[in-house]
């Protein structure tokens, strides 16, 4: 008897199902934006200032043109550099106008999600069309701006620019000059 099975009410004995393992959490990059590489556009805005040749003389107008320039993404900083190329009407009282204007300007700034605060640095070109023939000189510029990316290739942004010309070719006339402008560019 002792070894007769015993089959009726004896507990059921099951093998334990595989465990269930849930995947490990995958990370997930935040979305964020990428400033490196080249880009191209065009740029408008207005400018005025002050020319003084012993006498005040005040100019105001507008600009345009194209710009041309390079940032490099450093993570939460971006640094690059940038040229532009303008036409200007900038009349001056008393006649004449400064009717070209270019700048080549250092940039370094910090991202705040899909903008880019940034100042800037550099040299500026400006030519006068004035009573006598033209004049023209290079001084340097200062300034900000703020720029924003509206896709992967479309940036625009609007910039504020301090420029200073000393002694335009040796005529004895300074010249101060704030332009606001704002640009559209495509980034490659």
């Amino acid at each position: 008897m002792l070894a007769t099975p015993l089959l009726a009410g004896n507990p059921v004995y099951e093998a334990p199902a595989d465990p269930v393992v849930a995947p490990a959490p995958v990370a997930v990059a935040p979305v964020g934006v990428d400033w490196t590489g080249f880009y191209a556009g065009a740029q408008a805005g207005y400018g005025f200032g002050t020319a003084d040749d012993g006498a005040d003389a005040d100019f105001d107008g507008a600009f345009g043109g194209v710009l041309a320039g390079y940032n490099y993404d450093f993570g939460r900083f971006v640094v690059g550099s940038e040229l532009d190329l303008n036409i200007a009407d900038l009349s001056i009282d008393g006649g004449g106008e400064i009717d070209q204007l270019a700048r080549l300007k250092l940039k370094g700034g910090v991202e705040v999600g899909r903008a880019l605060l940034y100042g800037t640095a550099g040299g500026a070109y400006a030519n006068v069309n004035a009573a006598g023939g033209d004049l023209s000189d290079y001084g340097y510029v200062v300034g900000a701006g703020v720029d924003y990316l509206v896709s992967d290739n479309i940036v625009a942004g609007v910039e504020y620019l301090y420029h200073d010309f000393n002694d335009i070719d040796d005529s004895g006339i300074d010249a101060t000059a704030h332009t606001v402008g704002a640009k559209v560019a495509y980034k490659f």
